[in-house]
């Protein structure tokens, strides 16, 4: 399995920390080799819009590998181009287990894939819902910045939330870091 990081429009070391943050927990409950492949795309300014960019990377990296699956995860402005790069792709023959929307507000999802979403505050959850999302998603309690999502998800304290609406209750307080350990860990054993 493959991991496609898709940054934001943000200084590039924040995107080190999220990846060690999320590698620190990996570490830390798995008590061995990581064994998913983590690509970063490299993306500066309005790149991160850019769909057509996301997949040209995919293209390089996954060259004959393209049934392989991987599951996105993407930041701010980055799901923009991520989740159109995730459908293209797929409609491409690839194999998207997942796509993991890290405060992708104001952003629409959809997809023949599992779909999640994780918000920097309740409200953010609470209405981003409303342009689409799948179950098991994350949202900070207390709320944080913006962007210590992305620096420190080993930090970031929050709710599981299996469905939105109020549907259900939260099921469980974590990390955001241990949220997408979760995740990950899901979609490499299924």
């Amino acid at each position: 399995m493959s991991i496609i990081i898709c940054p934001g429009i943000h200084d590039s070391a924040l995107t080190q920390c999220f990846v060690s943050g999320l590698l620190e927990q990996v570490v830390d409950k798995e008590k061995s080799q990581f064994s998913a492949n983590i690509l970063i795309v490299p993306v500066e300014g309005g790149l991160a819009l850019s769909a057509f960019h996301i997949l040209q990377f995919l293209h390089k990296h996954l060259q004959n590998r393209i049934q392989s699956p991987i599951v996105f995860i993407s930041f701010s402005a980055g799901v923009v181009g991520a989740i159109l790069a995730a459908q293209k792709w797929q409609q491409f023959g690839g194999h998207v287990k997942a796509f993991i929307a890290i405060d992708g507000w104001g952003v629409p999802l959809w997809g023949n894939f599992s779909i999640h979403r994780m918000s920097h505050d309740y409200f953010t959850h609470w209405s981003s819902s409303l342009l689409g999302s799948g179950q098991n998603n994350f949202y900070a309690d207390p709320p944080v910045d913006h962007l210590e999502m992305w620096r420190s998800p080993q930090t970031v304290q929050g709710c599981y939330a299996d469905s939105f609406f109020g549907e259900s209750p939260p099921q469980e307080r974590l990390t955001a870091a241990e949220f997408l350990h979760l995740l990950l860990k899901h979609y490499e054993d299924n």
